[in-house]
């Protein structure tokens, strides 16, 4: 999830989900997040980003206790969007949006 300030656009994690793929996509993303491992810290690792997947989740809401100020309950992987290049993935005030749209 991309975030926008004074023209510089940054990833930003939002949600951790483990579901939703097949064991053969899995496979092939373990092979990619290893040769694209930056940065080791215990049993997590830093990458370059490469990656975009969709994202599925049951709500949504603010959340001061979050980074992006966002919680999404139940994430999962929907699919691996090998079609999209990570320039192409949304942004967080597109995800932020959601909760607009539910408040208005």
């Amino acid at each position: 999830m991309w975030e926008e300030a004074n023209g510089v656009r940054t990833l930003v994690p939002f949600a951790k989900a483990y579901s939703g793929l097949t064991d053969e996509e899995m496979r092939q993303v373990d092979a990619i997040l290893r040769k694209t491992t930056i940065e080791k810290f215990g049993p997590v690792c830093s990458v370059t980003p490469t990656l975009v997947f969709e994202i599925g989740f049951e709500g949504i809401q603010a959340s001061p206790r979050h980074k992006p100020s966002v919680a999404v309950r139940f994430p999962r992987m929907l699919r691996w969007r090998t079609d999209k290049h990570i320039d192409d993935a949304d942004t967080l005030a597109m995800l932020k949006g959601f909760i607009d749209d539910r408040a208005g």
